[in-house]
Parts: C-alpha cells; structure tokens; sequence
C-alpha cells in the first residue's frame, strides 16, 4: 500500500481507523476458531485511546497478549452459522515524529555485528532465516552482502540503502505473488507486494546477522469508505519490518514505500512472519466453500477537525449561500511517496513510482 503523500510529520497525530471483515459460507459452518489481532500496540511511540470490536454471530472469546507481546484475541463459534462479520474501531495517537533521531548516534555500527550470548539466546528466532534450499540463501547472502560492501561496511548506510532499492527498483504487482512465493522468487523477479518485500527485507537481514521481525499494520493513504463499507474505495492492512540494530532497539523500515514508518503507520502486530501477525486467522471444521471481503478505513483526525473548520469559515465568507451550494475543490493528483522521510541524501535521488501495498 501506498503511503499518502505528505510532508514528515514534526507533530503527534491522531486516526480513526474501521477495520471490516465479512465471510460468506456455501453451506452453514458447525464449528470454527478464529484469533485476532485488531487492537492496536500500545507502548511509547503508539497509543489506543479507545478500541471496540464486534464478533458476529455471538462467540466465546477471550483476549490476552500473546507470546509476542501483541493483543490477541480467540473466538470460537459452536453454533452453525452461513455468515460471520467482524468489525473493530479504534482511535490511536502516532509519537514517533522523528524517525531518522536514532541515526545520529555518536558510535556508528559496522558489520559484522556481533551479539552476546544472553542477547543471541533472546533474539535468536529473529535471526533464523526462512528454511531454503542452501544454494538459494547463498544468493540472497551475496546480494545482501554487496550493499554492506558498496556502503562500506557502515550499518545504518546498508539499511537505507536496502529499503530505498526496494522501493526503486521492484514492482509493486498485485496478484503476481501468493502465500507460497518465498524471498528468492521475489529478489529473482523483483516483483510483489508489501508482504513479499519485507519477507526478502527479513530474510537479507537475518543472514547478515541483524535480527529482524515482520510488522502488521496500517498505513495512511487519505482514502475513505463510504457508508456502505465499500471495497474499492478503503484501504487495506500494510505490512512492513523492524530490524534490532545495537544501541538502537527495534527500529521500523518499509520497503514498499522506501520510508521509515513514522506518523503514517498504525503498528497491529510483529512477529517472525505473517502467521504471527495477520489480523484474522481462522480453522474451520466443516468443508465449505468461502468468500471474503475486507475493508479499511484511516481517517486522520486532526485534518478532518481542520477541514471542518475550513468549511464553516467558507460557508460564512459566501453571504447567501448554504454549505450545499459551497464550491467543491478539484482533487490533487497523485504524488510519489520517494523521500516522504527519506535521508537528506536520498530525496533528491531518482526513483521509480511504483510502490504500494
């Protein structure tokens, strides 16, 4: 998905967000769990202000945080049923206004990094690559090693770098890739989505000795749903990674976009893949065929209080007319996403305009 096309953010914001599930079922379902991962992180670059969700038809559930340390949710569904809707809403207040502060420390890391044993033993499911045949890590090895090398060692160069190739030189093409597309399928073909480009971002990372996770989330786009929820005008779940760099912590970085994620995205979930982290995941104990439909909305609150504010200030300054008849602006034209909050040395680089997810 694509990031909206704004200036870094310098203060807190804040965004609605609707999130919309509905299966259908050929034949009823007698049975099925489902875990969720709707509430939002909270911790000290991201806070819920309120949250509620709604699980129909009626399920036993039970939240409690997960090994990962994300909300979890669990259903289950005794009673047969043909369809299930699941909606959530939350209000949540974005801090981390400053997402290039950890790149000036005063000692800058270098590869190799090197970890003691107590932080190797914690980090260690970070640090495991994908299972793939040796000859096809060996090849992302080597294409990762030649950005540490053209960067000459220097860590935070090697990421930059790496996340703003990404955004350049793959395709964002839905539909090219599926569940079983691994990280070599997409640095050979140089295509995807949001999902395919963290997973080689994570894979390229953990041979390199970095421990890296995979991120669940949102990111804002300005797109809205109507009053009907409608699919082709909402947004989608975004997916993005964290990397542990040394002296820094978990520090977010989104391929798709080639921006560090900032003010603009909504953390859900982190984990070692996507099954750690996807917002609704089920069983089902009936065979029956199934449909799918999903939708989201991130609505930011502060612009929408301004554009309020606009308005009635237009509507006062036309004598004799009444908001109906105000005259609408035109929409803007898209605008690539390059350099949102990129490095002062990269916005002014060349980059292509195909980025999403």
């Amino acid at each position: 998905m694509i990031a909206t096309p704004s200036l870094p953010s310098t203060q807190v914001r804040r965004f609605r967000i609707r999130h919309l599930t509905k299966y259908q079922y050929a034949q009823p379902i007698e049975r099925s769990v489902h875990r969720l991962h709707l509430r939002p992180i909270y911790d000290w670059k991201q806070r819920v202000l309120d949250y509620k969700m709604t699980f129909q038809p009626d399920a036993v559930g039970v939240e409690y945080e997960d090994a990962f340390g994300n909300f979890t949710s669990r259903h289950e569904s005794t009673q047969p049923y043909s369809e299930m809707t699941i909606a959530s809403e939350a209000t949540v207040e974005l801090l981390d206004v400053d997402p290039f502060a950890f790149a000036n420390l005063p000692i800058r890391p270098t590869f190799p990094v090197s970890w003691m044993p107590w932080d190797y033993k914690m980090l260690s499911p970070y640090l495991t690559p994908i299972e793939l045949p040796e000859t096809q890590l060996a090849e992302i090895y080597d294409y990762a090693m030649a950005f540490v090398q053209r960067n000459n060692n220097d860590l935070m160069e090697t990421l930059f770098d790496i996340n703003l190739t990404f955004f350049r030189e793959y395709v964002y093409a839905p539909g090219s890739t599926n569940l079983l597309t691994t990280p070599y399928d997409v640095m050979v073909n140089k295509r995807g989505v949001c999902q395919d480009f963290a997973n080689l971002f994570i894979c390229m990372a953990r041979l390199m000795g970095l421990p890296a996770r995979y991120v669940c989330g949102y990111v804002y786009t300005g797109n809205h749903l109507d009053e009907q929820w409608a699919q082709n005008t909402a947004d989608a779940t975004h997916a993005w990674v964290q990397l542990y760099i040394p002296n820094v912590g978990w520090k977010g970085f989104d391929p798709t976009n080639g921006i560090l994620p900032s003010t603009e995205h909504v953390r859900l979930a982190v984990g070692r893949h996507y099954r750690d982290t996807a917002p609704v995941a089920g069983t089902l104990y009936t065979l029956a065929q199934e449909s799918m439909t999903t939708a989201v909305e991130m609505v930011d609150l502060d612009m929408e209080v301004a554009e309020k504010a606009v308005g009635a200030t237009s509507t006062a300054a036309v004598p004799g007319t009444t908001p109906q008849q105000q005259p609408v602006p035109p929409p803007t034209e898209g605008v690539s996403p390059a350099g949102l909050n990129t490095p002062p040395a990269a916005r002014n680089a060349p980059a292509s305009a195909s980025a999403a997810s």
